[in-house]
């Protein structure tokens, strides 16, 4: 992947598309929409996300906050907005050899 991971995912949020999403997920991923927090498979996980997007279609997103320079770990945060509200979406890659994986997404309000 000669782009950035974390401006490619940044773009599947935009577009709405869990499928596009998932193509980065780990086995499991640990998923935290709005309160509701826990550890799902990567097809699990892919439904969960399809449902917060077909309730809460993205108007826009922005990447406000990105963390690149461990080569084992990267982070990147997005505010993403809808007609519904905006959200704060975290999401954490782990390196597995040489792959960034998808581990961890929070969706939340933002409150800010």
């Amino acid at each position: 992947m000669a782009s950035d991971v974390i401006d490619d995912v940044a773009t599947t949020f935009k577009n709405g598309d869990a499928k596009q999403v998932a193509k980065y997920f780990s086995t499991t991923v640990e998923l935290s929409i709005l309160e509701k927090e826990d550890i799902y498979s990567s097809s699990q996980a892919t439904l969960i996300l399809k449902d917060f997007f077909a309730k809460h279609p993205s108007l826009s997103t922005k990447i406000i906050h990105k963390v690149t320079s461990n080569p084992n770990f990267k982070f990147g945060v997005i505010l993403y907005t809808t007609s519904k509200g905006n959200f704060r979406i975290s999401f954490e890659f782990k390196n597995n050899s040489d792959n960034f994986i998808l581990s961890q997404i929070r969706i939340e309000e933002n409150k800010g």
